[in-house]
């Protein structure tokens, strides 16, 4: 039986695909949660700025430009712009 690289690569990109599938899937489920999450941050930022004389906390407003680049990265896998999955497959940056 000889061994045909074609077939091989074929099969190898049918099971990749279904790899994505899942991956999709999984970052899906991470961005309604984050969504979620970013929502409550908002609310609580909001709550500190109306009465802190509109000085948001740092530390929230951090949180919020790591998550959106995070979205950013999410969003960008998903709809095939970009091959580099988002965190928990690569760093947090």
């Amino acid at each position: 039986m000889s061994h045909d690289p074609e077939t091989s690569d074929a099969e190898s990109d049918f099971d990749n695909i279904w790899l994505r599938l899942i991956n999709v899937v999984i970052i899906a489920v991470l961005m309604s949660f984050a969504s979620t999450i970013l929502g409550f941050l908002t609310v609580a930022q909001f709550l500190i700025m109306l009465f802190n004389k509109r000085q948001p906390n740092e530390q929230l407003a951090e949180i919020g430009t790591t998550m959106g680049v995070w979205m950013a990265k999410a969003a960008r896998y998903q709809t095939g712009a970009s091959e580099v999955k988002p965190w928990p497959w690569t760093e947090l940056d």
